[in-house]
């Protein structure tokens, strides 16, 4: 992997992104960065991350998708490339709290942002972003986030995890691409945060609801029980989960 180092910049995503259309950069090309000013999370909020504490990170995936009804495939490939190298670093209690934030226990240890750019009927290049709470020590006014190294109780080496994380996101494309889909879905839905548990819920009109959690569609819609005994799925825009 190319890997481009920074020590601040606005956002890795869109720096990414602008090489894409300026260069020809390699698969799996990596930018990272020390600090971010306007770092990108889940419908356009802001992901907040103290300077050379964590790991903020995007990597380049290019001739993989080929159709935009497969786009989700990829999203499941890097959520469980991050929580297959967490789970080497025995941090506690990991789920996946849909769409892709890394959760361990009740607390929030990372994010995954993924944009697509689509390039005629078959190309589609994405960025994948990754911000992981790596050895903050402090999340004051962030009652549900914390880092690796708080729940783990160490310091660890973000260069390690970044190549780790590389490599397990590269293992898993090579298995969808052996057509072994159903093997990821599978785990992607046994790491689901609160999967099998009665949760509320908040509609975009402020009515809350109870549902529990069953998976999630082939195009990434939430698959919520309703207490009428009917399954409905949900956009990422539609609904949260209050927990």
């Amino acid at each position: 992997m190319k890997l481009i180092k920074l020590d601040a910049i606005d956002s890795t995503n869109d720096f990414l992104k602008e090489l894409l259309t300026t260069n020809n950069p390699e698969n799996f090309t990596v930018v990272t960065a020390e600090a971010q000013t306007r770092g990108k999370g889940q419908m356009g909020s802001i992901w907040v991350s103290e300077k050379g504490k964590n790991l903020t990170v995007s990597i380049l995936v290019k001739d993989f998708l080929f159709d935009v009804s497969q786009i989700y495939n990829l999203n499941i490939a890097v959520a469980l490339a991050v929580v297959t190298v967490l789970e080497t670093c025995n941090i506690p209690g990991l789920s996946i709290k849909w769409p892709n934030d890394i959760m361990s226990d009740h607390k929030k240890v990372g994010g995954i942002l993924i944009e697509n750019v689509i390039k005629g009927a078959t190309k589609i290049d994405s960025i994948v972003g990754i911000g992981l709470n790596v050895n903050q020590a402090d999340f004051d006014g962030l009652p549900k986030a914390s880092s690796l190294s708080l729940v783990a109780n160490t310091i660890f080496d973000k260069d390690e995890l970044l190549r780790k994380i590389v490599e397990e996101i590269k293992k898993n494309i090579t298995k969808l691409n052996e057509d072994k889909s159903a093997e990821l879905w599978q785990s992607y839905t046994d790491f689901l945060f609160k999967k099998g548990v009665p949760m509320p819920f908040e509609n975009a009109s402020g009515q809350r609801f109870m549902g529990i959690v069953q998976g999630v569609s082939k195009i990434g819609q939430l698959e919520l029980l309703l207490e009428n005994d009917t399954i409905k799925t949900f956009g990422i825009k539609e609904i949260q989960m209050l927990y």
